[in-house]
């Protein structure tokens, strides 16, 4: 199975698969309208404003504190608002509680019953909605064959693995055929290639079944397999959204961009078609804005070269990452950077290298409104 999109050609190509979807789609099953909530005084979601279309995939990116289990929390109704609305179907959800919002719910520790089997689990939230208990049995035969545990009704959950478990979990959450399905870290706790098999599986059942999903994780990765669209937030408020297509090749800000996992970013001045920066004079992509700005050279726009014109590094560091090897490089008196070469190609720590940089890799940030979605 493939693996995740962890690095540039990995994420660009997942991406561009998928259609581009807008930032505030037209026919949104979930719009929420600045959303404010305020823990101790301090506005942990700050005036977010968020819409979901029919049968989309959101994920929510962000560090710890940036308001994206709020967030969850609520639109599923577990967390009251300070100020905004939540809408679903262009109802507003205020004062109605959670269980009757008609979402789904799934968290990262599974929270199963222990006490009721698998096949219990997953027809609680039938039971709660008083389908017969042949209903029930159909249902649940439905689902475990649905996520890949066939005949497992009668198993316990206590003897389960940690990925059984998790496809139990999300049978459960799906067997009401909520409008909306939730996902609240919902890899988090499972091995990385475990990680890597179940990302793609659910991809491939949602757009089957047409669900309409909204995730938060911390791993950009996870979030770039499995999403239409990621959302990435800060401080309680939405930094950038677009496709990962769009937040992958044009991050919005020096945040996003760090946090994707880019470390060449530097201050430069963009006066026509070049930058000065403390790399030296590198080339932009035509039509780039002016002035003071801040610069990103993606890792694969950092040329390794025969020895001339160009800036002389040190080799600091060699890293293999499967489809590549990142090379760390210092240059006399400048930031380090950070090239991405072929196995082959790559050099050894202590070599001394030229590089040049590729227009087409580097990015001028802030060159658009944090938030807004950018077409390549």
């Amino acid at each position: 199975m493939a693996r995740l999109a962890k690095e540039a050609t990995e994420a660009t190509e997942a991406a561009q698969e998928r259609p581009p979807v807008r930032s505030r789609p037209r026919n949104a099953l979930l719009r929420v309208e600045s959303a404010t909530v305020r823990l101790g005084g301090r506005p942990v979601l700050d005036a977010v404003g968020l819409d979901v279309a029919e049968h989309e995939i959101v994920c929510v990116l962000g560090p710890s504190g940036s308001g994206k289990s709020t967030l969850l929390r609520a639109v599923a109704g577990l967390q009251p608002l300070d100020a905004g609305h939540v809408l679903l179907a262009g109802r507003d959800q205020a004062g109605v509680p959670a269980h009757k919002r008609g979402i789904g719910l799934m968290f990262q520790d599974h929270q199963l019953f222990p006490q009721r089997d698998v096949g219990g689990n997953v027809a609680f939230g039938l039971r709660m909605h008083g389908a017969s208990k042949d209903q029930q049995a159909l249902r649940v035969r439905q689902l475990l064959d649905l996520v890949g545990l066939p005949g497992a009704a009668p198993r316990s959950v206590a003897g389960l693995s940690g990925g059984e478990q998790q496809r139990v979990a999300l049978a459960r959450a799906l067997a009401p055929r909520p409008r909306l399905l939730m996902l609240d870290e919902p890899l988090g706790q499972l091995d990385r290639s475990l990680r890597e098999r179940l990302v793609v599986e659910l991809r491939e059942l949602f757009n089957q079944l047409g669900t309409t999903v909204l995730a938060v994780t911390h791993d950009q990765g996870e979030a770039f397999a499995l999403a239409d669209r990621v959302v990435v937030m800060r401080g309680g408020r939405i930094a950038q959204s677009g496709t990962p297509l769009e937040v992958w090749q044009r991050p919005a800000d020096e945040f996003v961009a760090r946090f994707l996992g880019f470390d060449n970013v530097v201050d430069a001045t963009v006066t026509g078609r070049a930058a000065d920066t403390p790399w030296g004079k590198l080339p932009v992509p035509e039509g780039a804005p002016q002035g003071p700005r801040t610069l990103l050279v993606r890792p694969a726009g950092v040329r390794l070269v025969a020895p001339g014109d160009g800036l002389s590094c040190t080799v600091t560091a060699h890293t293999f990452r499967g489809t590549h090897v990142a090379v760390g490089l210092l240059p006399e008196g400048a930031p380090r950077l950070e090239a991405a070469c072929a196995l082959q190609e790559a050099p050894a720590p202590g070599d001394r290298v030229t590089v040049t940089f590729d227009a087409a890799e580097v990015v001028v940030l802030g060159a658009h409104a944090a938030g807004e979605a950018i077409t390549p």
